[in-house]
């Protein structure tokens, strides 16, 4: 996995219904809201499910806030079954092809799965 260009939070927004917020953050620029079903960070919400985007160009409607990130990552954590917030990481590219036991790609969907599945 190359470097991450913004690594943070972002919470349900307590004014509005179906949007989040940009909390504590590291890195980059990143968006301040978010609305539902709008790029990576809106699905997961929307979903209540983690997102592994290797290419967040092939990512139908992708909000891109720092032209270096390539890749994201965005874990929901949830209380009684209900989102939130969610954890997010914008990095240049997540490497999906087998490379012997350094497969990271896939090491971090089961990561993702372990996160949301226990």
């Amino acid at each position: 996995m190359t470097h991450s260009s913004n690594t943070g939070f972002y919470v349900l927004d307590p004014l509005k219904a179906e949007q989040l917020i940009l909390g504590p953050f590291h890195g980059k620029v990143a968006c301040q809201t978010i609305a539902f079903h709008k790029g990576v960070c809106g699905a997961a919400a929307a979903t209540g499910t983690a997102q592994l985007v290797p290419d967040v160009e092939a990512f139908p409607g992708h909000i891109a806030c720092d032209g270096d990130s390539k890749s994201e990552i965005v874990v929901p954590v949830k209380v009684d079954g209900k989102v939130i917030t969610l954890v997010e990481m914008n990095i240049g590219r997540v490497r999906t092809e087998r490379r012997g036991r350094g497969e990271r790609g896939i090491a971090i969907r089961e990561g993702l799965n372990w996160l949301e599945h226990g």
